[in-house]
């Protein structure tokens, strides 16, 4: 008979229920029986993968916790393994275990790093400590995520697999024009509108290059909080940034053939999806040192402290003034992608790393 995986994820639709969704379907062709807990926004990530068991009952709000660790506990006790992604599921998980008598193993995947101040930060730290306690093995996406569960008391944490993200070629019928006309050098980034982003220091750093660099323009391809965004338009306007904000869009790649410098200013990444997609288009990186940005970037790219408009400014003009250096450092990024495991490759990792959890355990 074969081993069962549960898989733990909340509510998602990005990156972390992606990568769920292709673990699931890569641990169900090697032969696992594979479950997943999650939320009904999840579910859709899940939909066409036949003979995978989706559960769709995670809590929303006080009053169905109860029903929602019940059955939780339910699908942990018929599991030989267990893998939460995320601090939510990670949480959830070793909770609705800690009264089992006989628990198969958990791993907790943090796939982002716990932000903010005060009494909600000093709350969620204590969040992440029982995770690092409770679980079998705490793995990070990034190396500082790794540290930090090392730090609260996880007993010998490792860094996460990454694959290499299969990413779509540029539509090649794409005009110039949908920017408009072009009166110098184009900045992209790609980007929620969310405060994590930073996206005032990236409006700061546009005005500071504007007065270096004749004609740049400095586009973002995203949409999030509406707030936010009509906060940033306001500061845009008043520094006569020269940002334009574009909304979602569904052409990334070939936003991406236009563009000479991609940019991102956030305070914290993991491995983030826009920054391959820029390596792997051959289009230079200037980032902050945050995170798993510095472990994906390395040499190929120009990284920046956090929160520092000046210094995002001088490594983007940088990039744009050497453009034989910028065609290296792309060179070098793609060089860099090359060399990332395959999903495959990663699924079978995980796949090893579960036998050697559960033959441990017995």
């Amino acid at each position: 008979m074969s081993d069962r995986v549960l898989l733990v994820t909340g509510p998602a639709t990005g990156g972390i229920a992606g990568h769920v969704a292709g673990l699931a379907s890569g641990l169900h062709e090697q032969g696992w029986k594979v479950s997943v807990f999650t939320s009904p926004i999840t579910t859709t990530r899940f939909s066409s993968k036949a003979g995978i068991e989706v559960v769709s009952d995670w809590p929303r709000g006080r009053h169905n916790l109860a029903g929602g660790l019940r059955t939780l506990r339910r699908m942990i006790g018929e599991a030989t393994v267990v893998h939460a992604h995320g601090h939510q599921a990670g949480l959830l998980t070793v909770l609705a275990a800690a009264t089992l008598k006989n628990r198969p193993p958990i791993i907790v995947t943090w796939h982002n790093a716990v932000l903010g101040a005060g009494v909600k930060r000093k709350a969620l730290g204590v969040a992440e400590k029982v995770q690092a306690l409770r679980a079998d093995l705490l793995t990070g996406a990034s190396s500082d995520l790794v540290e930090r569960a090392r730090a609260l008391g996880a007993k010998d944490p490792e860094l996460t697999i990454v694959s290499a993200e299969q990413l779509p070629q540029p539509d090649s019928s794409t005009a110039e024009s949908d920017l408009g006309p072009r009166r110098g050098p184009l900045v992209l980034t790609v980007s929620r509108i969310a405060p994590q982003k930073r996206l005032d220091v990236l409006i700061d750093a546009s005005a500071l290059l504007a007065a270096d660099v004749l004609g740049v323009q400095w586009v973002v391809a995203g949409d999030g909080d509406l707030e936010l965004l009509d906060e940033l338009e306001r500061r845009r306007n008043r520094m006569n940034a020269p940002v334009t904000f574009l909304g979602r869009r569904e052409d990334v790649p070939s936003l991406l053939r236009q563009a000479d410098v991609f940019a991102l200013a956030s305070s914290w990444e993991a491995r983030p999806l826009a920054i391959q997609e820029a390596m792997s288009a051959g289009v230079p990186v200037a980032a902050t040192a945050v995170g798993g940005v510095p472990d994906l970037i390395g040499d190929a790219g120009e990284l920046v402290e956090p929160g520092s408009a000046t210094a995002l400014a001088a490594a983007v003009g940088r990039l744009l003034s050497d453009r034989t250096r910028a065609g290296e450092l792309a060179g070098r990024a793609r060089e860099r992608l090359a060399i990332l495991p395959t999903e495959d490759a990663v699924t079978r990792g995980w796949s090893d790393r579960y036998r050697r959890l559960i033959s441990s355990s017995h």
